[in-house]
């Protein structure tokens, strides 16, 4: 007696659950970019407060570097050299050199002897060929960050130093 085949309709096994392979669901992917657009804004923001830190720090090596430049050619030359600060028109000048602009969004605040104030917003730091100065500091602000440079009078050092909150 030979065999017949029998065929049987094939089936396919359905799943228990389908949705179990049907993937994210659409609260899912919305919670999910929720997060990303909130992790993207903390990190932009922490970016751009660092940036606004290091321009105003690159502004105040600058001053410092100025300052320096000023006390040497004092010293060198034996004579009395000053750094003239312009408040209205936000520049400074070092002697021999060109006048330097302070970036927008900076605020400048000028503290000298009362005889080298030039006008009403405009001073200066006057160095002498012994080294010394007449003293003061320039503060350079930006938001709630301040670095103020400082010239003493006895010794004409100039040093730098940050200040947290004004």
């Amino acid at each position: 007696m030979p065999l017949t085949p029998v065929h049987r309709p094939a089936t396919v096994a359905l799943p228990r659950h389908p949705r179990a392979q049907a993937g994210f669901s659409l609260l899912e992917l919305i919670a999910v970019m929720v997060l990303i657009a909130i992790a993207v804004t903390v990190a932009s923001l922490s970016v751009t407060r660092s940036l606004g830190s290091a321009k105003i720090h690159a502004v105040s090596r600058d001053l410092v570097a100025a300052l320096r430049h000023t006390r040497g050619q004092a010293i060198v030359k034996g004579e009395q050299k000053t750094l003239d600060v312009d408040l209205e028109a936000m520049s400074y000048t070092a002697p021999g050199k060109e006048a330097v602009k302070f970036p927008d969004k900076v605020e400048i605040k000028l503290h000298t002897a009362q005889n080298e104030l030039i006008a009403a917003r405009a001073g200066r730091i006057r160095f002498y060929p012994d080294g010394s100065s007449t003293g003061g500091h320039i503060s350079v602000i930006s938001g709630e960050r301040e670095w103020r440079v400082n010239v003493g009078w006895l010794t004409g050092e100039v040093s730098m130093e940050e200040l947290r909150s004004r």
